[in-house]
């Protein structure tokens, strides 16, 4: 995960969920965007990076999630949101998409041409 430096200012620093500039990339940030507010709680532990986004009153669209990214992952990096088994299934809130990337290598994707035509 490269989170930029400007994301500071979004980070939670009091209450329940607050992190420090010395936890890293591990936090609670609250981001406006485009007249939207997204809660974004952020961790880098046990061999992943995991970003999840929320609002209050609906799930973030595609571009939202792209905006967010960008400001927790560089661009040649690859994440993937994951549909587990259904037995696995946890869902702790009914408006949160996370976002994942194994920092042991290299995640195999898809080649473009096999997603549609560019």
């Amino acid at each position: 995960m490269k989170r930029k430096p400007h994301t500071e200012r979004w980070r939670v620093t009091q209450g329940h969920m607050a992190s420090l500039v010395g936890d890293g990339d591990n936090g609670m940030f609250v981001i406006p965007y485009h007249g939207e507010t997204f809660t974004v709680l952020a961790s880098d532990g046990m061999g992943w990076d995991h970003v999840s986004v929320s609002t209050r009153k609906r799930c973030p669209t595609w571009d939202e999630m792209c905006a967010i990214k960008k400001l927790f992952f560089a661009a040649d990096e690859v994440v993937v949101q994951f549909h587990p088994a259904e037995k696995d299934y946890v869902n702790c809130h009914p408006f949160c998409l996370h976002m994942w990337r194994w920092q042991e290598g290299e995640f195999p994707v898809p080649l473009p041409m096999m997603v549609g035509p560019r």
